[in-house]
């Protein structure tokens, strides 16, 4: 039986997961994405410890846990991100209106950390050529963790969940799908050519929509 502090605790890290969401999306850059893994393996460690569940089943998550664990050893390497709007990348057409661009050999370098689930890490993310898209993967990640919530039966008080929840809740209600494959097609020229172009850009800032 769960105590009123553990109840209490594990609100509060659902809270500020979802903050740490939001304020992604608003105005991404490296300490916004450390910040989000961060409160990811920190609410999935307050779930498991209080045998109300856990993210381990989700490939997003594990996916995640490994570039954070990266990251949380290897701090310098969040700034190799790069942030872009897809709109300023013609003629590339995508389901999320920001791709979030990471070197494929950092990538691979996160994937050996964690050999023992590597097929599953591969599958989470979106390779095109010498980067990777992890975009699509924070998203879902982030399905996971509200659904994980739920299946606790937490409540979360933070507008930022609330906003969330409003979401899901129409996208139940409409037929809509939760999820995002993370495809990105481009008609007139190779994927591969037109995101190494976008990485080798300086960073933008942009602003992600749901």
């Amino acid at each position: 039986m769960r105590t009123e502090f553990e109840v209490d605790t594990l609100t509060v890290a659902a809270d500020r997961f979802f903050r740490c969401y939001t304020r992604h999306c608003l105005e991404p850059d490296a300490d916004t994405l450390f910040a989000y893994l961060n409160a990811l393996h920190s609410l999935n460690d307050k779930l498991y410890k209080s045998k109300k569940g856990s993210l381990f089943g989700s490939t997003e998550f594990v996916a995640l846990k490994a570039l954070r664990n990266l990251f949380h050893h290897e701090a310098e390497l969040v700034h190799e991100v790069r942030f872009i709007l897809t709109r300023d990348l013609p003629p590339v057409s995508a389901e999320l209106a920001t791709v979030c661009l990471v070197d494929r050999q950092l990538m691979e370098r996160a994937v050996e950390r964690e050999k023992k689930e590597r097929e599953r890490i591969v599958g989470a993310f979106q390779w095109y050529g010498s980067i990777t898209d992890i975009q699509p993967c924070v998203f879902n990640g982030a399905v996971d963790v509200y659904e994980a919530i739920r299946s606790a039966e937490l409540e979360p008080e933070s507008e930022d969940f609330v906003m969330f929840d409003r979401s899901y809740r129409f996208e139940t209600e409409n037929g809509h799908k939760h999820r995002v494959t993370g495809a990105i097609s481009c008609l007139a020229a190779d994927v591969d050519e037109v995101l190494q172009k976008a990485f080798l850009t300086p960073r933008r800032a942009c602003i992600p929509e749901r």
